[in-house]
């Protein structure tokens, strides 16, 4: 859970950080799922929780204003919020809460097709950005898809759109490294 609030205004000459209209953001989660919280379930079986609410979302979906709301094998789905705290000083949202958003869409669409006992990790993250983020752009919604999975190495591409506009925000893709899970080997 996450809350912003602005502090009152408090004056010409208050050191940074005090003066008027600060914003506060807050921000609380819950201890992320573990290997042994998913143990004996698949990369699907393990976000179909997470969307259910049974398992927490990752930490970093509550950070930074993002969800999964939607998995199937060798698909996934988020949907971000863009907002004044993930400004650039360009006054665009920054890059980063893109490829976020993209990097989670493309490692959760691997995770789907993972056996139980098996996990990932992204080694190549390529991301393309063809229009900006403001503040108040609405809804983004992240979908990955599953190119290759393997043995060993798994790609996948995604893309961000607008959900009220359907305009193409930024597209990505990865190569995940594929790996028996500590101690499951």
């Amino acid at each position: 859970m996450t809350s912003t609030t602005s502090a009152p205004a408090t004056g010409a000459g208050a050191p940074p950080g005090t003066g008027p209209g600060v914003r506060s953001r807050t921000h609380t989660w819950e201890p992320p799922t573990s290997y042994a919280d998913g143990a004996g379930r698949s990369g699907l079986e393990v976000l179909r929780l997470c969307v259910e609410g049974r398992f927490p979302q990752a930490p970093i979906c509550g950070t930074l204003g993002f969800r999964l709301v939607a998995a199937e094998h060798g698909r996934a789905v988020f949907e971000g919020e863009p907002a004044e705290h993930l400004l650039n000083p360009m006054g665009t949202v920054h890059g980063g809460f893109l490829a976020t958003l993209l990097d989670s869409a493309l490692g959760s669409a691997v995770m789907s097709t993972l056996a139980a006992g098996r996990a990932y990790t992204t080694i190549q993250l390529g991301v393309n950005m063809v229009r900006p983020v403001l503040a108040d752009t609405p809804t983004l919604r992240c979908e990955g898809t599953v190119i290759h999975a393997g043995r060993t190495t798994a790609t996948a591409e995604a893309r961000v759109v607008g959900t009220t506009d359907g305009k193409l925000y930024a597209h990505a893709t990865t190569t995940c490294a594929v790996f028996a899970l500590p101690g499951t080997d």
